[in-house]
């Protein structure tokens, strides 16, 4: 599935649109791109990852833009990475010959991946060379809405119409005259094409191969600090970089997915906008980047979870990149969606939802700060005001578990008190009792103690449902389950082997499961969220599933299962948010970080539970 020389594969599309199993993301720390099988370019946002799109054909084939670089009369066509790279390579074969397209937003020479502001030079290179027969290669720049084009000594310099703010510029090795054009190049000849924004740089030289090969070596430096031996390597390795193509360098935020609006399941109404910062993935980000050696990162998304939060006057879900308010959601009705599927999404309606997880996600995340290896363990490090911040979340937590909340699934109808809710309360007042212990820090500790250790006693009493013989998704018991449950053992507030949560590890993987090792988050006949139909399988929660399985020291159903999920993952090792249990096809926003979490989460679980390290 992964080798270095995938087969070709015929170039297939529903309704307008390539599956998603067909796209892969290259991006260089401010924004990303989706490149397709077929050549084209369907996503990118520009100057960033939350920005309006330049080109949107994936929300709209015939309206949405597109940048393509393809041969006509196109047969079969196969993608794969550089080794260790965000660099991408798509082989296209027409009825009389073979191209090669790589595709990469680029980095400055020597960049840092970890510690360079502005690694990025805000150039897109595409660079074709034919490798066998001839080929008419067709270069279409399309951007949504169209845009006014005018030549420059050194290219076409591209106006937007939807963008009036954004000036492009397009550089070729040959002349270009229009945004479309058709090249008939033999064995050996290369059509280099370099779209760039922000700042220009037309008096320097062109030097595309260059370009790629001093961004493949720096991609290749930030995996020098990859430390991971264990099942699926190759995988956790790919894992790792689109976490990075995910994250935002220079402050340190990682968008939950670089796209909105993709459809889970097709035809539904369950299309959102994943472009920005949520505080809850950033304790499980953070946590899984660490145990594979990249410590910069991790600790660089802390401080942005940290600093948004201590700017903001009511701690948020979720922030756009630099920390500021998601903007409103709103329906889009120009876009037709994937598929055909509508609404087509901006913003989140889901920013400003009550949710109680919250203080348990800030104050696992200061937790662990505080931990890192690069900050001297004294109560110096953390600010009076921060310290007064995180210790007011933890008094506020101690309070309103037994409030209703939109829980962490973000359900759009009424409130309920959610045991998952409720046990990252139970985490915030265990980790600011154990803040203040550590340090010193002035505070309620004692109390806190004395409330973490209460409500764990309450969950697993309260939400016990003896006819089902589980722990129960609300805590009014019940017996309705949520898979969210199998995140409390991870977040430490059971113990995996405890035998009701044992018992509910079992029930879950029987009563949400899609098949094959896939589980639903909750059943929707029996937990209804606001929303019509039904939904995929989500692909984390099958990941936390191993990680109990491991947990609970049953090695093989964990190995087993770990392999299944990523056997699922794309040519190029990509995962969704969703599986179609029916079809596999990918559903959902994508790539999806959090299913990449997973991936190396359970990897590392899994390896040192086999060579008996601490976890």
């Amino acid at each position: 599935m992964h080798d270095p020389d995938p087969p070709f594969r015929p170039v297939h599309r529903r309704e307008g649109y390539l599956p998603l199993e067909d796209l892969g993301l290259i991006g260089d720390g401010t924004t990303s791109a989706l490149v397709g099988l077929d050549g084209s370019i369907s996503w990118m946002c520009l100057p960033r990852f939350d920005s309006e799109p330049l080109f949107c054909g994936l929300l709209d084939h015939a309206r949405g833009g597109h940048f393509t670089l393809a041969p006509e009369e196109l047969v079969e066509a196969r993608q794969r990475y550089e080794p260790d790279t965000g660099v991408l390579t798509t082989e296209l074969r027409s009825t009389t010959g073979l191209v090669r397209v790589t595709d990469a937003l680029t980095v400055r020479r020597g960049a840092d991946l970890t510690d360079d502001l502005s690694a990025g030079r805000c150039e897109l290179v595409r660079s074709a060379v034919v490798l066998a027969g001839h080929v008419r290669l067709r270069a279409v720049l399309e951007p949504r809405g169209g845009g006014t084009v005018r030549a420059l000594f050194s290219g076409l310099e591209l106006r937007p119409s939807q963008r009036p703010d954004l000036r492009l510029h397009l550089r070729s090795n040959r002349l270009l005259t229009d945004l479309r054009s058709i090249h008939d190049l033999r064995q050996g000849d290369h059509l280099d094409l370099v779209l760039s924004w922000g700042r220009f740089h037309r008096h320097h030289r062109f030097e595309a191969d260059v370009m790629l090969a001093d961004t493949a070596a720096a991609w290749r430096r930030w995996m020098e600090h990859f430390d991971y031996f264990g099942p699926q390597e190759a995988l956790v390795r790919r894992a790792a970089i689109t976490l990075k193509l995910c994250d935002h360098w220079a402050n340190g935020a990682l968008v939950a997915a670089p796209t909105s609006s993709l459809p889970a399941p097709i035809g539904g109404i369950r299309n959102w906008d994943y472009r920005y910062a949520w505080i809850r993935d950033a304790a499980y980000a953070v946590f899984a980047l660490r145990r594979v050696g990249f410590t910069g990162e991790a600790d660089a998304f802390l401080g942005w979870a940290l600093d948004a939060v201590e700017q903001s006057r009511n701690p948020r879900i979720m922030y756009t990149i630099d920390g500021c308010p998601v903007p409103d959601e709103i329906e889009d009705a120009e876009f037709e969606g994937y598929r055909r599927s509508t609404p087509v999404r901006w913003g989140n309606g889901a920013t400003d939802q009550r949710q109680h997880d919250l203080y348990g996600e800030i104050l696992d995340c200061a937790d662990q700060w505080l931990r890192t290896d690069q900050w001297l363990r004294t109560a110096s490090q953390v600010q009076p005001a921060l310290w007064v911040r995180l210790a007011g979340l933890a008094d506020t937590a101690e309070q309103a578990w037994r409030q209703p909340d939109q829980g962490i699934w973000e359900v759009r109808s009424e409130g309920r008190a959610f045991t998952y809710s409720a046990g990252m309360c139970q985490v915030a007042l265990d980790r600011a009792a154990t803040i203040s212990e550590r340090l010193n820090l002035p505070g309620r500790t004692t109390a806190w103690r004395a409330s973490a250790d209460r409500l764990r006693r309450v969950i697993l009493e309260e939400s016990w449902d003896e006819d089902t013989q589980t722990l129960s998704a609300h805590l009014d018991g019940g017996g309705v389950l949520d898979a969210s449950l199998l995140a409390l053992p991870l977040r430490q507030v059971l113990s995996a082997d405890h035998p009701r949560m044992a018992a509910t590890t079992t029930a879950i993987a029987k009563r949400l499961s899609a098949g094959d090792g896939l589980l639903y988050r909750y059943l929707h006949r029996e937990s209804s969220d606001g929303l019509s139909g039904d939904e995929g399988a989500f692909m984390l929660c099958s990941f936390w599933l191993a990680d109990n399985l491991t947990a609970q020291g049953r090695l093989d159903e964990a190995e087993e299962l770990y392999a299944s999920l990523c056997a699922r993952t794309s040519p190029l090792g990509l995962l969704p948010e969703q599986i179609d249990a029916t079809s596999g096809e990918f559903m959902g926003n994508f790539p999806q970080a959090f299913s990449h979490i997973g991936v190396i989460a359970s990897g590392v679980n899994l390896a040192r539970a086999k060579t008996g390290a601490r976890t």
